[in-house]
């Protein structure tokens, strides 16, 4: 028991760090580079986990690992450092939330993984709640942000399916550090012609650039997979419910936002749907629903708690 709390608590860094990493980024990095600031996040998140791991892609991995690092870092980033900027950071973060629905969604078409009821349910009852903090906010809501936020899970989504789909025969973390490499050395050169050099940055987004890399990235995805790898499945997604907690409790209590009753009902159908649409625990899966996507034993024996130096 001792050790699953501690478990627990190690996981609950990634959501907490997550939903902190909207309002970080609104208030102290600049709004006008969103390139250079997602490679800033990605490229040392990636070299600090290649540094743990001390593993180089192989074979299909090299060409995976760009199209995962395109989707789930280079696109992925962009889309959020917009999004936390154009949005109050508790929409922000509660459009994010609808994420896992949406990747259930995807993986009934590309991995079989066939949603249940509740499932379902709990989708429609998520983008009602989202429907809900979108039309009644206070002050009209951007429009270009709402577009960004969207388009972040679609693209998330989809690369965190294809992800699973293509899992075995790489280490969890290693793959994540291939990923975050190459998705920052691709944005890279876009930002230097896009966006020009890079401007001097005060302490505060020195600092701020520094929890983004290191905490919202490195820190939050190795405490995830560790979770992921000890504690089950519905476990972990209840424990990343904190991430829109997190943002909302940020936007109202430290950024000043208010939030109407409206928007506080929408929120609570947010987080009813994702409690509805996580995995069901092994022993209470009905017998209709479709078996997880397989996993070889040469995958599982890859897989360590947090990394598997070589």
């Amino acid at each position: 028991m001792e050790a699953n709390v501690r478990w627990v608590a190690l996981t609950a860094v990634a959501p907490v760090a997550w939903g902190a990493n909207y309002f970080v980024t609104h208030e102290f990095l600049p709004a006008d580079r969103p390139l250079q600031g997602a490679a800033l996040r990605a490229l040392p998140a990636g070299l600090v986990l290649l540094a743990l791991c001390r593993q180089r892609p192989r074979g299909a991995w090299w060409w995976r690992s760009a199209v995962l690092g395109l989707l789930n870092v280079s696109v992925f980033f962009v889309l959020v450092y917009a999004a936390s900027q154009l949005l109050p950071t508790s929409v922000a973060s509660t459009v994010m939330a609808v994420s896992p629905l949406t990747m259930m969604l995807i993986a009934w078409s590309l991995v079989s993984e066939r949603p249940s009821i509740a499932h379902l349910a709990g989708a429609l009852i998520g983008l009602a709640g989202v429907c809900l903090m979108l039309l009644t906010g206070v002050g009209g809501v951007s429009v270009p942000g709402v577009l960004a936020s969207v388009a972040a899970v679609l693209v998330s989504s989809f690369g965190h399916i294809l992800a699973k789909r293509w899992s075995a025969g790489a280490d969890v973390l290693a793959s994540t550090a291939w990923q975050l490499t190459a998705g920052g050395l691709f944005l890279l050169p876009v930002a230097a012609v896009v966006e020009g050099p890079p401007p001097a940055l005060s302490t505060p987004a020195l600092l701020a650039f520094g929890y983004v890399a290191l905490v919202a990235t490195a820190l939050a995805f190795a405490a995830w997979f560790a979770g992921l790898r000890r504690l089950p499945a519905g476990t972990v997604g209840l424990i990343g419910l904190l991430n829109p907690v997190t943002g909302v409790l940020l936007g109202t209590a430290v950024a000043g936002e208010v939030l109407t009753v409206q928007q506080l009902c929408g929120l609570s159908l947010v987080l009813v749907g994702v409690v509805l649409g996580r995995p069901a625990p092994a022993g209470r899966r009905g017998g209709s629903q479709a078996p997880p996507h397989p996993v070889s034993d040469e995958s599982r024996a890859r897989e360590p708690s947090l990394c598997n130096p070589r």
